[in-house]
């Protein structure tokens, strides 16, 4: 993952303890404030739920100091134009999650989900205001109603997950067709 703003799960890392995966921050960062230069946090995959965020040096102690260092300039690099492009168009990418696999010949390829809203937190770049939450064309709406599903003991977190209202699908793809509008300046005919 690279983190170009501080937000989500970074930002509440940072308010409780002035980190992120375990890497001390400056104090006085605000929410959703901009990260210079931004800030390379790799995860790895967990055996069950979400991935786990790792510290740079734990990531260089189960994959040697040159496939660590590839993988970050690999996400930079990546980062840093799509992030570029998409500002250009509107939108701040303010984080995204890479996922990198090695194809047959120990090369470093990446996979999956480059820069969509499942892997990445898009925010309209007018209006941006640092020190608070920002609107976003993310899944939001799904993860919401999902931990409202969690909180009221209606579902365990496992798979498979509860059936989703309309509302949440059309909520949720609006943004994403929102998105794909402003970023190639085109309509998705679905």
């Amino acid at each position: 993952m690279i983190r170009g703003y501080l937000s989500g799960s970074a930002w509440k890392e940072y308010a409780q303890q002035g980190t992120l995966a375990g890497e001390k921050l400056a104090p006085g960062l605000l929410e959703s404030a901009k990260l210079e230069p931004s800030i390379f946090s790799p995860a790895t995959k967990a055996e069950t739920g979400h991935d786990e965020n790792i510290t740079i040096g734990r990531m260089r102690e189960i994959l040697g100091d040159e496939v660590a260092y590839t993988l970050e300039s690999m996400t930079r690099a990546v980062y840093t134009l799509g992030e570029k492009l998409s500002r250009d168009r509107g939108i701040i990418i303010a984080d995204t999650k890479f996922e990198f696999g090695s194809d047959g010949d120990g090369r470093i390829i990446l996979i999956d989900e480059v820069m969509t809203p499942d892997s990445s937190r898009f925010w309209a770049a007018d209006a941006y205001k640092p020190g608070q939450p920002q609107p976003s064309f993310d899944k939001q709406p799904l993860r919401d109603y999902l931990d409202a599903e969690r909180s009221a003991g209606r579902w365990n977190g496992e798979a498979p997950p509860p059936p989703l209202p309309a509302s949440v699908v059309e909520a949720t793809s609006r943004r994403y067709l929102e998105a794909y509008r402003l970023i190639t300046g085109a309509d998705l005919t679905v």
